[in-house]
C-alpha cells in the first residue's frame, strides 16, 4: 500500500482534516476529508483546550467515516499560525571532517539541526529553519550542493519562531484527541505548496493567506523564501464590522458576507438590498447591498495595508514579477483581485489548491482557497517523508562508503603481509646461501 499523509487544519473558523495519497505521477489524491466548526481557536491560538479537542474529534471522525478500508487516522501534520510568529535572518556554518567524501543530504541535515540549537528569548522556540542559499568554502550563491566538494559548508536561514506555550496547546489538544503530531508546520509555508508554481516561486510572488483569525503572507523569490509575516485579523473581523454596522446577529452578518459580500462598494448597485429575518416576531430587517459592500471594503483596505508594508518591509517590492496570490476563505469575496491591484499597484490572483491535485479527487469544493491550507500539509508532510528516506539513503550511504574503505585499509595491509612474507624468504634464501658458502 502506498503511504498516507493526514493534514490537520486547526484554523479559527473550522478545523479540517485531510487524508491523501501520491500517485505515480507525483500528484496528490485526498482520499477523505472531514470539517467541522472551530469552537476554542481565536486568531489561529488554541484558547480553549476542551473546544478545540471535540472539534478535532468531529473533524477527524468524519474523515475517519469516508476512508475505505482498514486505514485508521493516528499520525498527522498539523498547521500553526497565530500574531505571536515571527522570523529571523541567520547564517550558519558546518566543518566538515570527512574532506574527501561529497556534501551529503546528511550534512545538509547536521547544519539544519545545528541552527534550532540557537538560544531564544524567553517562551519562544523555533519552528523552521528554512535555507536560502549556501556558501562552500566561500563559494556564494549555491542552491543545492549535495554532491559538491568542501571543507566549510554555509548557509543563510530564514528561521520561524513562535510562542512555546502556543505550540504546546496544540501538541496537548491533538494528543487528548488519541492522535500523533508528526511535525508542526507554518500555516502559510502550507498554503504556498497548495497554490503557488515553481515558476512564480522563481520570479517572485507574495502569497496572501486570508483566514478567519489571521491574514497570513510568506513571500518568494528565485525559489526561496525571503519573508513571512502574520497579521493578527482576518475574516472574522470583517463579519464583526457587518454585525456592528447593519445591526444583526453574527450568524447572520457571516451569511450575508459569505453570499453577498464585495470587496468594492463601486461595483455594487445603490438599489440591491437583502432581507434578514427578523428577532422574536420583529419585522425583517432590509440590508443595502451598497452600504455591506463599503463595510466590508474599508476593512480589507485596512488589511492590504499592512500587506503592502510587509512587502515594502520585506526590500523585494520591486523584484516580485509573478505578483500577488490570494488564498484562504477570505479570498471568495468577489471583486477582491481588483482592490489589491487598485492598492499596491501588483498584478493579483486567486489561489486555489489544485497545483499538485490529482484529476481522481472526486471530493465536492476541495478546490476551495479555504482548502488551500489543509491540502498543503499534506503536501508538505509527503516532503517530510522524502527528505527522511534522503538522510536514510545518505546515512547507509556513508556507512557503505566507511566499509569500503575498511576493506581497502585490509586489501593494503594484507597486500604489505603478503610483500612483507616476500622478502623475508629472500632474505632467508640468502642467509642460506652465505651458510652453504662457508
Amino acid at each position: 500500500m502506498s503511504q498516507i499523509v493526514v493534514g490537520l487544519d486547526i484554523g479559527t473558523t473550522k478545523i479540517a482534516c485531510f487524508v491523501g495519497k501520491m500517485n505515480e505521477h507525483g500528484k496528490i489524491e485526498i482520499l477523505s476529508m472531514g470539517k467541522s466548526d472551530s469552537l476554542g481557536v481565536s486568531r489561529g491560538v488554541v484558547a480553549n483546550i476542551d473546544k478545540t479537542v471535540d472539534s478535532i474529534k468531529l473533524a477527524v471522525e468524519e474523515a475517519q467515516s469516508r476512508v475505505e478500508g482498514d486505514l485508521l487516522i493516528r499520525v498527522v501534520y498539523v498547521g500553526i499560525a497565530g500574531q505571536h510568529i515571527k522570523s529571523y535572518q541567520h547564517r550558519g556554518m558546518l566543518t566538515r571532517t570527512n574532506t574527501d567524501a561529497e556534501i551529503s543530504q546528511l550534512d545538509i541535515d547536521n547544519l539544519i539541526e545545528d541552527m534550532y540549537r540557537l538560544a531564544m528569548e524567553p517562551g519562544e522556540e523555533i519552528i523552521h529553519v528554512l535555507p536560502q542559499e549556501y556558501i562552500v568554502d566561500n563559494e556564494q550563491g549555491i542552491k543545492d550542493p549535495i554532491g559538491m566538494y568542501g571543507v566549510r559548508l554555509e548557509a543563510n536561514f530564514h528561521t520561524i519562531t513562535g510562542h512555546v506555550s502556543a505550540g504546546k496547546n496544540i501538541y496537548r489538544c491533538v494528543e487528548r484527541a488519541d492522535l500523533k503530531v508528526a511535525d508542526t508546520i507554518l500555516e502559510p509555508l502550507a498554503s504556498a505548496d497548495a497554490v503557488l508554481s515553481e515558476d512564480e516561486k522563481d520570479m517572485g510572488v507574495v502569497l496572501v493567506d486570508i483566514g478567519g483569525g489571521t491574514t497570513d503572507i510568506a513571500i518568494f523569490h528565485e525559489g526561496i523564501i525571503r519573508h513571512t509575516a502574520v497579521i493578527p485579523f482576518g475574516g472574522n473581523v470583517i463579519t464583526d464590522d457587518i454585525k456592528e454596522g447593519c445591526s444583526i446577529m453574527k450568524r447572520h452578518a457571516e451569511a450575508l458576507k459569505v453570499k453577498y459580500g464585495s470587496a468594492l462598494a463601486s461595483e455594487t448597485m445603490d438599489n440591491e438590498v437583502v432581507c434578514i429575518p427578523g428577532i422574536r416576531g420583529k419585522e425583517p430587517k432590509e440590508i443595502s447591498l451598497k452600504n455591506l459592500a463599503s463595510i466590508i471594503q474599508a476593512r480589507m483596505e485596512e488589511i492590504i495595508d499592512h500587506v503592502y508594508y510587509e512587502i515594502k518591509n520585506s526590500g523585494y517590492d520591486k523584484r516580485l514579477i509573478g505578483g500577488i496570490v490570494v488564498t484562504g476563505g477570505g479570498a471568495q469575496l468577489k471583486h477582491l483581485t481588483q482592490l489589491f491591484e487598485y492598492m499596491t499597484g501588483m498584478d493579483t490572483r486567486i489561489g486555489y489548491p489544485t497545483e499538485h491535485l490529482s484529476s481522481a479527487n472526486t471530493i465536492d469544493n476541495l478546490t476551495s482557497p479555504m482548502y488551500s491550507t489543509g491540502i498543503g500539509l499534506v503536501l508538505k508532510g509527503f516532503d517530510d517523508l522524502k527528505r527522511k528516506n534522503k538522510s536514510l539513503a545518505s546515512t547507509n550511504d556513508t556507512k557503505s562508503g566507511n566499509d569500503t574503505i575498511s576493506k581497502k585499509e585490509k586489501k593494503v595491509n594484507q597486500g604489505t603481509e603478503k610483500r612483507g612474507s616476500f622478502f623475508q624468504s629472500i632474505l632467508k634464501r640468502a642467509e642460506d646461501f652465505l651458510k652453504e658458502e662457508e
